[in-house]
């Protein structure tokens, strides 16, 4: 999952794309990268691995000038964590483009081959964002001079014909602005806001979350539709096209339960309103299948599911306590790579009130169980402190199956709930009842804000994969790029290589 931002104005932007990315570094923890076009109409641009207050320092924001730029922050969800596959990527020809890009393509070993067979293109890195911004050069490439809306449009149109999997885009020409598009499915969120002037000018925005807008004094004006493009010039006008043939907005579940801030709207869909639906509905079946359970104290994860933990102990009318202290300074530990990086950083991440525990039966309840480390060893931590019996409620249903739309969840072996039974799952994180959501609660609590999304994009729980181009053999190969060994892999050569770059 990563965070993109783009500003098209006619002020200095680099701050305001810095206060959004900061605003979105709960999307990536691994990269960040702002890039602008300065009044030369060269790019400034400035990436590395870190956190967005690590990466930019005082020199890199004085020089990133102009009234136009975006940005991205990284987590990595195949290939390489290297500082080279940090975002914004850049081509030269033609015009010279720029581009970030969250999401994963599924077809992105075929359209590598494509671009350097066919093509003439080479990629330099192993992300498959790189592809996309190659791709779509190409398609700007057989436009006709000079670079209209309409050129763009037919471009963006050219890429949904070729390009397969999730995409949300924010990409820059030099010369003519800042265009904008989401895939024909609308897996990944995108958002459109403006900023009026004292002198009447318009700004807009787009970015992964409303939160950014609403930071930086934009207004939301909507959801950038599934297979739409954007596009507002270096002037200021704004042209919006639907460049898909058959658009059908299939936005990401995920997102609610996980990845999005409590204060963001996404498809139309309060955020935090459907996690406290997420509650309702699990209480509600705590109270009707788990009457036996004695539980003493309701008791959140933080800090996710605090929202629907208060809603849990609404309705079992039992006491709500904030049983954990959380460290605000260390990251996600979901999408920290590395089986060994996640457990040391859990109880660096986390420590149990002991008052809070001491001889209590306690329900714990986290947003979703994934690999199933975090779990046991939260349940071990609980029991240490004194906890007579430990329950844990997860307000999303089992996953079982790998994410291949930009969410770094793993090969299906090294998910906890693949192939096991609740009960089997319960005995591996020792938990003394287990109890997980309903997918159909799951879904209408989400879906109840906006009636007009036929379907959700549900793959890791059910196993249906939107796009209908996902089959055994792309699954064997994504696990190759994806499980921790091939991360650890990966990272060792980088290091090699970084040793033998400085002998050198």
């Amino acid at each position: 999952m990563c965070g993109i931002v783009g500003i098209a104005g006619f002020m200095p932007v680099n701050q305001s794309i810095y206060d959004a990315l900061t605003v979105l570094q709960h999307r990536g923890q691994d990269a960040a990268g702002i890039v602008t076009i300065d009044a030369t109409n060269c790019f400034r641009l400035r990436k590395a691995n870190g956190l967005v207050n690590d990466v930019f320092e005082a020199r890199h924001m004085q020089r990133l000038q102009g009234n136009i730029g975006i940005g991205h922050v990284r987590y990595p969800t195949a290939g390489s964590s290297s500082a080279s596959e940090a975002q914004p990527f850049y081509v030269n020809s033609p015009y010279g483009i720029t581009l970030a890009h969250n999401g994963n393509l599924t077809n992105a070993h075929q359209l590598r081959s494509y671009l350097f067979q066919s093509g003439r293109r080479h990629v330099n890195t192993t992300s498959d964002s790189e592809i996309l911004l190659n791709i779509f050069a190409e398609e700007l490439d057989r436009c006709q001079h000079p670079l209209v809306a309409e050129n763009i449009f037919t471009a963006i149109a050219a890429v949904h014909t070729k390009v397969r999997g999730a995409y949300a885009c924010v990409a820059m020409i030099i010369g003519h602005g800042m265009i904008a598009f989401r895939d024909p499915n609308g897996i990944r969120p995108l958002v459109l806001g403006r900023r009026v002037l004292s002198d009447g000018r318009t700004e807009y925005m787009v970015a992964s979350e409303s939160v950014a807008l609403d930071t930086l004094g934009f207004e939301f004006l909507r959801d950038v539709a599934a297979g739409e493009a954007i596009y507002v010039t270096e002037k200021g006008q704004l042209f919006t096209r639907q460049c898909a043939d058959n658009p059908c907005s299939n936005p990401c579940l995920f997102e609610y339960v996980y990845f999005a801030r409590p204060d963001s709207f996404i498809d139309k869909i309060s955020v935090y309103s459907a996690r406290v639906r997420m509650g309702t509905k699990l209480g509600e079946k705590i109270a009707r299948e788990w009457e036996d359970l004695d539980i003493d104290v309701v008791i959140p994860i933080p800090e996710t599911s605090t929202d629907i933990a208060l809603e849990i102990a609404r309705i079992l009318d039992k006491p709500y306590r904030q049983g954990f202290v959380k460290n605000r300074y260390v990251g996600r530990t979901f999408i920290m790579p590395g089986q060994q990086m996640r457990r040391s950083a859990v109880r660096r991440k986390l420590n149990a009130n002991r008052a809070e525990f001491r001889d209590k039966n306690v329900l714990l309840v986290d947003d979703s169980i994934v690999r199933g480390t975090t779990s046991e060893q939260i349940i071990e931590m609980a029991r240490e402190a004194g906890a007579k019996k430990v329950y844990l409620a997860s307000a999303a249903p089992e996953i079982r199956f790998p994410n291949v739309y930009g969410i770094d969840m793993p090969s299906a072996t090294e998910l906890i709930a693949h192939g096991r039974e609740v009960n089997e799952i319960c005995q591996l994180i020792k938990a003394d009842a287990l109890i997980f959501q309903d997918l159909n609660d799951l879904i209408e609590a989400v879906h109840e804000e906006n009636p007009d999304i036929v379907q959700f994009e549900c793959s890791v729980f059910n196993g249906v994969y939107v796009t209908k181009d996902v089959d055994q053999h792309y699954l064997e190969y994504l696990q190759s790029l994806r499980n921790d060994d091939a991360k650890a892999l990966a990272r060792q050569n980088e290091v090699e290589s970084l040793e033998m770059h400085n002998e050198g």
